[in-house]
């Protein structure tokens, strides 16, 4: 099977650390992220990527003793070409669900996973999801917003507009070809930030979170990296890079501070339930 990847960057990062006595292995790890999802993955006008998701693959990278490889491409090829073992793991958000754990095996979450509609900044009269009746919502292929808008479609009575970015999703509803679009609250905040002719309204509370995927067999690997986020967040790596990107820090009770006592999401396939004590360097 081949897939195609348009627009894509490959940035080949070695890290080291004066910290870390994990000597560097030569094989790198191979991940990859949707290019156009600030503030989590986005352009470097020096080459590469940037945003939350870069910096945790560098820092899990550096962890494990590795280099680490990152393209970038739309979001909807990424699970297929992470089964087709193209990629060891995903840094791309991608959101937690019954159904999404039959095909990958996740780490423990990272980040809370919460939705909001952005909406042009002169709408009054969409305020929250009952609002939306035999209007058009946008999201992203293939994304966490995208399965639930569509398991709540019926109740809501939207129609849905896919697009290959969550950016383009976003530019539907600036043009008027949509009336909002559904995404996650970071993404949303910072769209918003950066185009003053939009705003967010009415914060969905999915209950779910972003962790890591990988094929659903490779638990070795899992295991490995699930270490080493429950070490970012016991040293505060991980709440440090959510104040860096989004400007304001994690709740206690969050799946950014929390650490899960075994390793994975715990009621889905591939939990495993065994207290787990974090090895860290």
């Amino acid at each position: 099977m081949v897939f195609k990847f348009s627009k894509i960057i490959k940035t080949s990062i070695v890290v080291f650390s004066m910290a870390c006595t994990v000597p560097v292995s030569a094989d790198p790890i191979r991940s990859a992220i949707d290019p156009n999802f600030p503030p989590h993955a986005f352009p470097n006008l020096n080459g590469g990527y940037q945003g939350f998701n870069v910096d945790l693959g560098e820092e899990i990278a550096k962890r494990l003793g590795r280099e680490i490889v990152i393209d970038g491409a739309q979001y909807s090829v990424l699970i297929p070409a992470l089964n087709a073992g193209k990629y060891d793991f995903l840094l791309a958000p991608t959101t937690v669900s019954e159904e999404r754990a039959k095909s990958v095996l996740f780490t423990e979450g990272y980040l809370e996973n919460n939705f909001t509609l952005v909406v042009k900044k002169d709408r009054e009269d969409i305020a929250g999801l009952e609002d939306l009746k035999g209007k058009t919502i946008t999201v992203n292929k293939g994304s966490g917003p995208e399965e639930w808008a569509r398991k709540n479609q019926q109740e809501y009575g939207y129609e849905i507009g896919v697009y290959g970015t969550n950016a383009d999703a976003v530019q539907a509803v600036i043009s008027g070809r949509a009336d909002a679009n559904l995404a996650g609250v970071t993404p949303s905040a910072w769209a918003v930030k950066s185009n003053p002719s939009i705003k967010t309204t009415s914060l969905i509370r999915t209950g779910s979170v972003w962790s890591i995927p990988f094929r659903i067999d490779d638990f070795e690997n899992r295991d490995k990296v699930s270490n080493a986020l429950k070490c970012m967040k016991q040293d505060g790596t991980l709440q440090a890079l959510h104040e860096k990107w989004f400007g304001m820090s994690a709740e206690p009770d969050s799946a950014t501070v929390v650490i899960v006592e075994g390793h994975g999401i715990p009621g889905l396939y591939g939990y495993s339930e065994t207290p787990v004590e974090p090895v860290c360097n």
